[in-house]
């Protein structure tokens, strides 16, 4: 941290006006200030390099890359930088990466400013939003999800992975260079193994899975 200034900024987010609203409620405040913008992973690197900032403040989805790739990248080259990701992203998957990249903290953009601010402060203290119990079931769920994996042959993966894309079961057939009724052998088998009985179904568990983005 820097000490008795105010806690240095680094926005990494590919929107612009969302970049300049976070830009502008955070220059508000009398404890904390941005350093610079960041619209990719490739620019968080280059931003942390020159401005050494004492807080990243992270979008999950970036041009080139994720926020977690991003905050990899960012701790390798400035392990102090604490990190906070902000984003619109809601998934299981997206915070257990967050979390695995070092972050403190992971706040829906639906939050209100004060939220963010408050998010800024503590973990530019050393605190961290993740509570314990968070951060078991998040846990939890990751070698839940692994072990269904486990269970998929790398086949019924990319078959669930086209399901979720919203392909019909004979285009799949069409694209795999397999038959319709081998494709619906391995719907039917995923749907024993997981569970997946619909398109809404494939598409929830292919995300939990990071089969798609």
């Amino acid at each position: 941290m820097s000490g008795a200034g105010a806690t240095r900024v680094l926005i990494v987010e590919d929107h612009q006006v969302v970049a300049e609203g976070l830009a502008a409620l955070i220059n508000d405040q009398k404890d904390m200030a941005v350093v610079g913008k960041a619209v990719s992973v490739a620019e968080s690197v280059t931003r942390t390099t020159e401005l050494t900032p004492d807080l990243a403040l992270i979008d999950f989805r970036l041009t080139d890359g994720t926020g977690a790739d991003a905050a990899a990248a960012i701790r390798q080259i400035r392990p102090d930088t604490r990190l906070i990701f902000l984003t619109r992203e809601d998934s299981d998957a997206a915070r257990i990466a967050a979390l695995e990249a070092g972050a403190s903290a992971f706040i829906h953009k639906s939050r209100a400013a004060q939220e963010v601010v408050d998010a800024i402060r503590t973990v530019a203290q050393g605190g961290t939003l993740f509570t314990p119990r968070t951060i078991a079931n998040l846990l939890n769920t990751r070698r839940e999800v692994e072990a269904q994996l486990e269970r998929l042959t790398p086949r019924e993966k990319e078959v669930l992975r086209l399901m979720a894309e919203g392909i019909p079961s004979r285009d799949i057939a069409s694209r795999l260079g397999i038959s319709y009724t081998t494709v619906r052998t391995h719907i039917r088998s995923l749907g024993s193994k997981l569970g997946v009985h619909s398109k809404l179904e494939a598409i929830v568990k292919a995300r939990e899975m990071a089969l798609v983005e």
